[in-house]
Formats: C-alpha cells, sequence, structure tokens
C-alpha cells in the first residue's frame, strides 16, 4: 500500500537519510522514535506536504512522488488536531469535500456513518472551542475519513489526553481501523499506543531508519544500541562469544550467560539484550529449563505502580520486573540476596 524508497528531505537543520519502508494494505503500521527524530516531517512528505530531495513514494502502486496532496488519496490528523475554529463540527467534517469528488449518497451515508461511529451526532452545532479533548480528536478522525482515504495518517492523535480519553480514542481507532480497512500510520512514542493497536513498526532516529519489522521483534529482538535503549530493554551488555561443549555463550568478563541463539564466529564482541520481563526472581535457586542463575544483591527498587523494577549487582548489573503483588509477597528489600533466573532463549544479540 505504501512504499517508501531512498526517501531524502532536507531542511534547514534537519534531513531525513534514505528512509526506506513498506506499509501493507490495511495494515495498522506505527512509526516510533523520540521527539525531534523526523516522524512528523516523514508524514508530511508521504502527504506531499513538503518538498523532497530524492526518493520515491508509491501509495495503493501508484508512483505520487509529484502528485499534490489531494491527488494521493491520504487523509492527515494532526496532534493538535488542526480544525477550523470559526466552522462548526458539521462543517469542519465535511471540509474535504470541497477537494475530493465524492457522490451526494456516498457522502451522505459516509457522513452518518462517521457521525454514529464517533458518536458525533449530538455535537454537529458546536464549534471546535466547546469541545472536550477528547470530542477534538473525533472530529478530527472523521474530517480526515469523511473523505474516503485510501491511507489515514496520524501524528501523535493520543497525546495530551487523560488517560480515560486515552483510552477511549485508542479504542475507537481501533475499531475504525477494523471497520474501513484503511491502512492506518501512526506516529507516537508512547509504548502503550504500539503494542495496542500495530501489528509492525519502524523506529526512527535523526531522520535515519534504525529498525523495522513485527512490533514482538522491534521490542524484544532490537538490532542497535539506539533501539535497545529506546525500547527500554534495560539490560544491554557486552560479551564475548564462544563455545563450550556444545553450548554457546557470552562472557562479559564478569558473568557468563548461556544463548540459544547461534555464534557466528568464537570471540566475537557483541552486544546483548535480556528484557526485565524474561527475568524471573527468587530467594532459592530455581531448577527448571532456564539455563542462566545467578545469585546477587539487591542494589535498587524502582515503583512504577503496577509493576515494580529490581536491580540487583549479579557480577553485573541487571534489572528484572515483577508485579506489585509479587514484591508484596516477596517483601523484597535493598540489600537482599537474590537469584535471577532467565532462559537462554532470552538473550538476544545485537553487533
Amino acid at each position: 500500500m505504501i512504499r517508501i524508497e531512498g526517501l531524502c528531505v532536507d531542511l534547514p537543520g534537519f534531513c531525513l537519510r534514505e528512509i526506506s519502508f513498506s506499509v501493507k494494505k490495511g495494515e495498522f503500521f506505527v512509526l516510533l522514535g523520540p521527539t525531534g527524530a523526523g516522524k512528523t516531517l516523514l508524514l508530511e512528505a508521504i502527504a506531499g506536504l513538503i518538498p523532497i530531495k530524492k526518493g520515491k513514494i508509491y501509495i495503493d502502486g501508484v508512483d505520487v512522488t509529484n502528485l499534490p496532496p489531494e491527488a494521493r488519496g491520504v487523509g492527515i490528523v494532526y496532534q493538535d488536531c488542526a480544525l477550523f475554529p470559526h466552522l462548526t463540527v458539521l462543517e469542519n467534517i465535511k471540509y474535504g469535500l470541497h477537494f475530493h469528488k465524492i457522490e451526494r449518497k456516498e457522502a451522505e451515508e459516509r457522513l452518518n456513518w462517521l457521525l454514529d461511529q464517533l458518536r458525533l451526532r449530538p455535537l454537529i452545532k458546536r464549534l471546535p472551542v466547546n469541545l472536550s479533548g477528547g470530542e477534538l480528536k473525533r472530529v478530527a478522525l472523521a474530517r480526515a475519513l469523511m473523505v474516503n482515504p485510501s491511507v489515514l495518517l496520524l501524528d501523535e492523535p493520543l497525546s495530551a489526553l487523560d488517560p480515560n480519553f486515552r483510552e477511549e480514542i485508542r479504542g475507537e481507532l481501533k475499531k475504525l481501523h477494523q471497520d474501513t480497512g484503511v491502512t492506518f500510520l501512526l506516529v507516537t512514542h508512547n509504548f502503550t499506543d504500539v503494542l495496542s493497536l500495530a501489528s509492525r513498526a519502524a523506529v526512527i532516529n535523526e531522520g535515519k531508519i534504525e529498525q523495522v519489522g513485527e512490533v514482538k521483534d522491534v521490542f524484544q529482538r532490537p538490532r542497535s544500541h539506539f533501539v535497545a535503549n529506546f525500547v527500554q530493554a534495560r539490560n544491554i551488555l557486552c560479551g564475548h562469544l564462544f563455545n563450550k561443549n556444545g553450548h554457546r555463550y557470552i562472557d562479559t568478563g564478569k558473568i557468563r550467560v548461556e544463548l540459544a541463539e547461534d555464534v557466528a564466529k568464537a570471540k566475537e564482541k557483541v552486544y546483548f539484550v535480556v528484557r526485565p520481563e524474561d527475568i524471573i526472581l527468587s530467594r532459592a535457586p530455581v531448577y527448571s529449563s532456564a539455563r542462566n542463575c545467578y545469585l546477587g544483591k539487591v542494589t535498587k527498587i524502582v515503583n512504577r505502580g503496577a509493576v515494580v523494577y529490581i536491580v540487583t549487582d549479579i557480577g553485573e548489573e541487571m534489572t528484572a520486573m515483577i508485579t506489585k503483588a509479587s514484591f508484596e509477597e516477596m517483601n523484597v528489600k535493598e540489600g537482599d540476596s537474590l537469584y535471577l533466573i532467565f532462559k537462554a532463549s532470552a538473550v538476544h544479540l545485537f553487533y
């Protein structure tokens, strides 16, 4: 549906460099990255709102690189919604019909469907100034979808919402995607949005794509130090690979970790990650299929409400994540001795 090949954009003080990735038809795809990474700029390039230096953009197999925005079949929803303050909700939703030829009957059916789906019918005579944050988001979604785009670009649509509204709009996005079959490309830096909505994701940093893949792989198998840090792998270590007695290990100089992945070259220096949620904490050794078991001392406890991060020194500093209930049951305190256990398959390499 969307295919980007070698896209470069040069603006004063910032550029996109050799961006290449594709989004499947009907997919919910997320562009993930820190503030200032180039996420919004990339959306605007796809929408045709900024000039590009080189590269190609294809939508539904058509080269749209040099087409104007209204000819690309793309809708866009900005973080601030960008509604016209002097127009009513109904006028805002119908505004795009001035630029897109849609038969009257089809337009009326689509309008009524959107008003019902997004619960906007009671609001149609209001001005944007009289709407809540969640209502503004729903109106912006309706306006973008009113012209029946083949692609919907969403620039941080869930930002600046309180948790209840955020969950509500997240649910409506998911349902709209399922009901319309439109290809969604969402920009965010919120991990809950990614894990709740997306099937695949791309991570962008300083105008360059760092990794593209299934959401699970991006979080579990980062391919660079930046991605590992960004997705909060927390346990990012460096060591040398070697084989011994048919088993594969990484030696950090302080601990030896068994892994399941094939070792390409003995003694090759690599980075590896073990996510906190893949580590089991125990007061006593656990005899199981998990091949990595270490005794260490708790050095720090970080309470995040529903979950608690336990930092333990096992020679290397490692962080495990447990639920609040488990934390209270174990009664862990700084200075306690605990065993950290994780499977060899939980260890993921990158070079």
